[in-house]
């Protein structure tokens, strides 16, 4: 697992509080790895998911840091999303 991974496991764990997510979803950072936010938190892995977001490692952690909106950049083409939309909207959210 890259550093980007566990960097973002992290940053996602705090974000979420702690908790869990009500649905799952799957980041894939290009060439990095892919982490999971379902019902029991965020964990590295490459599990089947409701949704699956797709960005590079800097779009990523822009959307991270609250320098672009995951919306903005799934619009602009940054972020690409493969799946329920509905649980992608919950956890643009949960970013926000």
């Amino acid at each position: 697992m890259s550093d980007i991974v566990t960097e973002a496991v992290a940053a996602l764990t705090e974000k979420l509080g702690y908790e869990g997510f009500d649905g799952s979803a799957k980041f894939i950072i290009e060439g990095e790895g892919a982490l999971v936010i379902d019902g029991s938190g965020v964990h590295a892995g490459d599990d089947d998911t409701d949704v699956t977001l797709t960005a590079s490692a800097e779009t990523f952690k822009a959307i991270l840091d609250g320098e672009e909106n995951a919306t903005t950049a799934f619009m602009t083409g940054k972020l690409s999303v493969d799946g329920d939309m509905g649980t992608a909207m919950k956890l643009a959210g949960v970013l926000a």
